[in-house]
C-alpha cells in the first residue's frame, strides 16, 4: 500500500477518529484504525465495538492495500509535520508503515487488517435527512442530562422520528430534557424510537455539514454526514415513559431575564454546599430571593425583579442543573412553571424558537 495526501486533508479525519478509538487497551487492535487505500481514495475506520466512524477522502494512490495502525500515533505524527505539506504513507513487508514528508521519516509497527473487527454497513434504502446544525443544537440541550450509571438505558438519549418531526429526550433521574423540532418533508414511514449512546451524540456534535442522513437496522444506527459515517450500536432497553414525568398543571408562573438569572445563580452558588449545590428560591409578587449556605464557609443571598403569577413559594434546586439549562438556550428570557414546593418544575425559553424545549427539574430540600 502506498498513497500521498496533503496534511490538512488527512489530519481533519484523524482528529475525529481520536474520539472513537479505544483508549483503555482492553483489546490492542481497537486502539488502531483500519486504513484502506483504493483508486484515488483512502477509507479510514475506527471503532470501540459500540461506536464506529468510517470516513474517506481523495488521495494519490500508487499501490492499493489495507492495514491497521495506532490511531494515536498516526495522528500525532501527522499533526507534528509542517502545514500544507504532502505526506506519503507506505506499507512495507514487515508490517511497518513508513510515513515521510520532506526530510522527516517515521516507521510505525502495524497489525494486519484481518485482526480488525467488522464494522456494519448501512443500506440507506429510505433517506431520512435532518438539518445538522439544528440537530446538533438539540443534542446540546439534552447531552448534559444523560446519565452515567449502571442503568444502561439512561446512558443515551431517546431519538424519536415522526412525520415532519424530530424529538430528542434524556434523563438522569433528577431532571429530564426534551426537545422537538419541525422538519419539512421528513417521513420515516413508521415512527422510529431508538436510544442513541451518549458517545455517539458527542461525536455528532463535532462534525460540520449541512445535513445528516439517518438509517438503522436491528442492531445499529447509522448517521451519514458528507464523507463520514457514524455507526452506533442500539441500546436495547426501554426508555422511561417521559411523557408521564412532565407536569401538566402548573398554576405558578415566573418569568425572568436569562442573563440576570444566570449571573445571580452563579453568585449565590459560590457558597452553596459543594455536595448538593443547592440554592433556595423564595418567590413572591415581583420578587425572587435566592439563598445558599454552607456551614463550613458561610451564606449568600441575592434578589431579582421578576414577573410572577401565583402564591408565595419556597423551593430548592441544584444550581448546576439550573445553569446547564440556562447556558443551552438562546432566548433572552426564561419561564419557570411550578405546581408546588414538592413537585417537579418546568423550565422553558420564554420566546418561541425553532426548537421546542422543555426542561423538567426535581426540587430538593434545603
Amino acid at each position: 500500500m502506498k498513497f500521498s495526501v496533503v496534511k490538512e486533508a488527512i489530519l481533519a479525519e484523524l482528529q475525529l477518529l481520536q474520539g472513537i478509538v479505544e483508549k483503555r487497551n482492553t483489546m490492542p487492535i481497537l486502539a488502531n484504525i483500519l486504513i484502506t487505500a483504493g483508486e484515488d481514495k483512502v477509507e479510514m475506520t475506527g471503532t470501540d465495538l459500540e461506536v464506529g466512524l468510517r470516513t474517506h477522502f481523495p488521495v494519490k494512490t500508487e499501490e492499493p492495500g489495507s492495514i491497521t495502525i495506532s490511531g494515536k500515533k498516526i495522528f500525532e505524527i501527522v499533526k507534528s509535520l509542517p502545514d500544507e505539506r504532502m505526506i506519503t504513507f507506505e506499507e512495507n513487508d514487515d508490517l511497518m508503515m513508513e510515513i515521510s514528508s520532506g526530510k522527516s521519516e517515521f516507521k510505525v509497527l502495524c497489525l494486519p487488517k484481518e485482526d480488525y473487527p467488522l464494522v456494519p454497513e448501512a443500506k440507506f434504502e429510505r433517506r431520512i435527512a435532518l438539518p445538522l446544525s439544528r440537530f446538533q443544537e438539540m443534542i446540546d440541550r439534552v447531552y448534559f442530562a444523560i446519565a452515567q450509571e449502571q442503568r444502561y438505558y439512561l446512558n443515551g438519549a431517546l431519538l424519536i422520528l415522526k412525520k415532519e418531526a424530530v424529538e430528542l429526550v434524556s434523563t438522569d433521574g433528577h431532571r429530564l430534557s426534551y426537545t422537538s423540532t419541525f422538519v419539512d418533508g421528513l417521513d420515516p414511514g413508521e415512527e422510529v424510537r431508538v436510544i442513541v449512546a451518549k458517545k455517539t451524540l458527542g461525536e455528532l456534535r463535532k462534525i460540520t455539514n449541512d445535513a445528516v442522513e439517518f438509517d438503522h437496522d436491528e442492531n445499529n444506527l447509522f448517521f451519514r454526514v458528507g464523507n463520514r459515517m457514524l455507526i452506533s450500536r442500539i441500546i436495547e432497553s426501554k426508555f422511561p415513559n417521559f411523557e408521564a414525568v412532565i407536569p401538566k398543571e402548573n398554576p405558578h408562573l415566573l418569568r425572568v431575564a436569562k442573563e440576570e438569572f444566570t449571573q445571580a445563580i452563579r453568585r449565590v452558588s459560590l457558597l452553596s454546599s459543594e455536595r448538593s449545590r443547592g440554592v433556595k428560591f423564595s418567590i413572591g409578587k415581583g420578587s425572587l430571593k435566592l439563598f445558599s449556605s454552607n456551614p463550613e464557609i458561610g451564606e449568600a443571598r441575592d434578589d431579582l425583579d421578576v414577573d410572577y403569577k401565583g402564591t408565595e413559594l419556597e423551593v430548592g434546586f441544584n444550581s448546576q442543573y439550573l445553569l446547564d439549562f440556562l447556558l443551552s438556550i438562546r432566548s433572552e428570557r426564561i419561564r419557570l412553571e411550578l405546581k408546588d414546593e414538592n413537585s417537579a418544575a418546568i423550565m422553558k425559553p420564554d420566546l418561541d424558537e425553532d426548537i421546542k424545549y422543555t426542561y423538567v427539574l426535581m426540587p430538593m430540600k434545603i
